[in-house]
């Protein structure tokens, strides 16, 4: 693959509004004991509960032919058997984080919302919006909207394809570092003629020690160099 290779090591500079995630799966990179899988089951069911996440879902039509798309594990069709790999980021994820302009060079704080969702097909659906805020939280103006594909082989590579409202198409590849970490860079990136420049990327998402989702965004720059541009910690609002 071309492009911004995937690597073992972690995304440095802009760290997520929070707890970045890590190779090992914890909070803060240092060794944690793992929790047993009924463990962290019955935690983010606890989680579930108390913050109503449970019992919501993603608008439907009811008018079309069509399975729903579901954000909810517990509700709608069955999740394809291809993508256990990737079965904690469904849901929808809400939260703020920190960004960097490479236009103007200036940093700004962003609101995101992520919508991770299936039909029991074998592919994850995503879309995120991000606006930008000022220090109190208070809205200013749109920022970044993508949607796109998650997919993964029976060799676990994954493969995101993503559109950019920005004018931009890109194919990342990557594979889960363990079961709750995934790394992705670029192999692709075409710029249609009216976007605006970007150079390839590297993402790494992970869910920390709370459930939360948190990821870490490096971009290239004109130089070459793979520098920080997006961060953020996002709390699950559905699922």
């Amino acid at each position: 693959m071309g492009g911004v290779e995937p690597s073992g090591v972690e995304p440095s500079g802009v760290e997520p509004s929070g707890d970045e995630p890590s190779g090992d799966g914890s909070a803060d990179g240092a060794a944690q004991p793992l929790r047993s899988g009924d463990e962290a089951i019955n935690q983010a069911e606890t989680r579930a509960v108390e913050s109503g996440s449970r019992e919501r879902n993603v608008p439907t039509w009811d008018d079309l032919p069509l399975p729903a798309d579901t954000a909810n594990l517990r509700l709608g069709a069955d999740l394809h058997p291809g993508l256990l790999a990737l079965l904690p980021l469904v849901g929808v994820w809400r939260g703020e984080g920190e960004g960097h302009d490479p236009e103007s060079g200036a940093d700004y704080h962003f609101a995101q919302q992520i919508v991770v969702s299936h039909d029991g097909q074998n592919f994850l659906s995503w879309e995120s919006r991000s606006w930008v805020i000022d220090d109190d939280a208070t809205f200013v103006r749109p920022d970044l909207r993508e949607s796109g594909f998650w997919r993964i082989g029976e060799d676990d590579t994954i493969e995101l394809l993503l559109s950019h409202a920005e004018g931009s198409i890109e194919l990342f590849y990557g594979a889960p570092l363990n079961q709750t970490t995934w790394e992705l860079a670029t192999d692709v990136v075409i710029k249609a003629e009216s976007g605006l420049r970007t150079g390839g990327g590297k993402r790494l998402y992970g869910l920390v020690a709370d459930g939360d989702l948190a990821y870490v965004e490096e971009r290239v720059d004109a130089d070459g160099d793979l520098v920080p541009r997006l961060s953020a910690k996002l709390r699950r609002h559905v699922g």
